[in-house]
């Protein structure tokens, strides 16, 4: 071809390169496209990252496999070629002995290696070009300025994409590192209220413990759990057939020492030495009628019933029924539903030091979208078991005037607020607390 032939080919494939709208489509028309200035059977293009040649194009392919047999070999042959960044033609002739078996299987005789530079002279990306014929001057001088055209589209089509969020980071640092490691001291700065999450429940803060007056069997419940009772009304009542013998043995013992007293009472009127057995004897009725009316309140404490008005707390009759309990053992509570509070188990390792009055936030499990504010009003000092077996200290909160009282027994997650602290502090505080756990520093 003549000069102005190539020099028309060439302004084209400068052309189609500058009008690429992706990287893909670029190296498809370097791989491809050249062709029609230059001659040759194949053509692969290798991306250079951090000086190691990864392939990335090749001609007559849509995309590359990296895993086939040809992609393997040339990617391993490329990591062999010169680094220096200049044009350099390979022949078969001058290949090192590992490379004489997969050359001559997979590629042609002559290679032309054209760099891809930016204009600060780094290293972009490499073009292999291969075919039968050696390579002369004349061509050598076409493919070095076509390159440097294609150059400039690659550098501005690497640096279009790699202008995303992954790079602001960097780009902001390091013109500003400065001035973001001042703010980011003084946001460390920022006095924030220490606060811990802990599970919570419902409870009344001034129920009436409801227990066993005696030792027993409970019998039967006449309320439900969560029922209102008014004073005097019966709760549960204890097994009382026990109770019941006893009464009928003690009424007999006492007929039978009445029956002993009349008898030594008339012997008296005939024989004064009688006289004294009938002290003994009264005595002996007393003692009875002492031990039956011991019996009559026993009685009388089988039934238990309310002291005042409220709402019986208990979890489920059918626990209770059969089971034998102990005197002052509690079986249930009677409560205000104004006296609603909050009971938090707070955790050992979450622990925060906590003044009276702090401000505590429910979320219900049942409605966690309308919180409920309180107040603390007592504190445990030492820790004990939660219900979770959990070692954890001990909160009691009263709702806020004008909170609406959810019911007893519900179940959430409370929020307490402790001191304020430096947001620093508030962060690294769990983290700093761990490292010491660890090292003992």
């Amino acid at each position: 071809m003549s000069e102005s032939q190539d020099l028309g080919i060439l302004l084209q494939i400068q052309e189609r390169a500058l009008q690429a709208t992706s990287l893909d489509a670029l190296r498809f028309s370097i791989v491809n496209e050249t062709h029609a200035l230059v001659p040759y059977r194949q053509s692969a293009l290798f991306a250079d990252d951090a000086g190691r040649r990864t392939l990335v194009a090749a001609s007559g392919l849509v995309s590359v496999a990296n895993d086939s047999p040809f992609a393997v070999w040339l990617h391993r042959f490329a990591q062999r070629w010169p680094a220096d960044g200049a044009l350099h033609r390979l022949d078969f002739d001058g290949a090192s002995p590992e490379d004489v078996q997969g050359w001559e299987e997979w590629l042609p005789d002559h290679l032309l290696l054209v760099p891809l530079k930016s204009g600060d002279g780094r290293v972009l990306g490499t073009v292999m070009y291969a075919r039968e014929t050696p390579w002369v001057d004349h061509e050598l001088a076409l493919l070095s300025r076509l390159h440097l055209t294609y150059a400039h589209c690659l550098r501005s089509l690497s640096s279009g994409q790699t202008r995303t969020w992954r790079t602001w980071p960097h780009r902001l640092l390091g013109r500003h590192r400065w001035k973001i490691a001042v703010a980011v001291g003084l946001a460390l700065c920022i006095p924030v209220r220490l606060s811990v999450l802990a599970p919570a429940e419902v409870v009344a803060l001034d129920a009436i413990q409801v227990a066993s007056p005696q030792d027993g069997v409970i019998g039967s419940f006449t309320v439900a759990p969560n029922a209102r009772v008014k004073a005097g009304d019966l709760l549960f009542s204890l097994e009382d057939s026990t109770v019941m013998n006893r009464r009928q043995v003690a009424m007999q013992s006492l007929e039978v020492a009445r029956a002993d007293a009349l008898v030594a009472q008339q012997r008296a009127f005939d024989d004064t030495r009688s006289k004294a057995e009938v002290a003994v004897a009264l005595g002996r009725v007393r003692e009875k009628e002492a031990e039956l009316a011991a019996i009559d309140v026993q009685a009388r404490r089988v039934e238990i019933r309310a002291d005042r008005d409220g709402v019986a707390v208990f979890a489920d009759s059918n626990d209770w029924i059969g089971r034998p309990v102990q005197t002052g053992e509690r079986v249930m509570q009677l409560a205000q539903p104004e006296d609603a509070g909050i009971l938090v188990w707070m955790a050992v390792p979450d622990a925060i030091n906590l003044e009276l009055d702090a401000p505590v936030r429910l979320f219900l499990h049942t409605d966690p979208l309308q919180p409920r504010d309180g107040r603390l009003v007592e504190t445990s000092y030492q820790a004990v078991r939660s219900p979770e077996d959990v070692a954890s200290y001990r909160l009691r909160a009263r709702f806020d005037t004008g909170e609406e009282l959810p019911r007893i027994g519900l179940r959430g997650t409370a929020r307490i607020a402790g001191d304020w602290v430096p947001l620093a502090y508030y962060l690294f505080r769990r983290p700093l607390a761990a490292v010491r756990e660890w090292t003992g520093l």
